[in-house]
């Protein structure tokens, strides 16, 4: 799945420090946005949501995977997209078990697609010392010369 993320032109890393959660996932989704993913409705969707359900897309500490539901209007076509943020973005104050500075945002046109997405990036991060090794890397650059350590990761 690594090679996705480089393949597809879906991986990015920010110099910038988000000010917030909030700004951090809208970065997320800009990808997504320019190669016409996603709208800026979907974006407004996953905000609402960590609003109205907390942090719920923080799925380990250190990763986030935003999204919205598979029947969102705002998805346009199925794709995932890698940010990495220099520091940990917090979703609540101090709270180590709810704060990522790598960003998986998942958009899928369908359940089964949706259901595929989370699976692959599921597995992926499994993988045992990736998300340390993506929590050090800067650059896609250096993204490449990991890939081989991992496998079809």
């Amino acid at each position: 799945m690594l090679n996705y993320f480089i393949d597809n032109d879906l991986v990015r890393f920010v110099d910038e420090q988000p000010v917030d959660w909030e700004q951090a996932i809208r970065i997320s989704c800009e990808m997504l946005v320019e190669k016409k993913f996603i709208t800026d409705a979907y974006i407004e969707e996953i905000v609402d949501g960590v609003r109205k359900y907390g942090p719920y897309i923080v799925i380990i500490p250190g990763v986030a995977m935003p999204h919205s539901t598979d029947k969102s209007e705002g998805v346009l076509g199925t794709a995932v997209s890698f940010t990495k943020f220099p520091k940990k973005v917090y979703f609540e104050a101090g709270n180590e078990e709810k704060q990522a500075k790598l960003f998986f945002t998942l958009a899928a046109k369908d359940a089964d697609a949706h259901m595929e997405n989370i699976a692959n990036l599921s597995e992926m991060l499994m993988t045992d010392g990736l998300v340390e090794k993506l929590e050090e890397i800067g650059s896609v650059e250096a993204l490449r010369e990991i890939i081989p350590y991992f496998g079809n990761a």
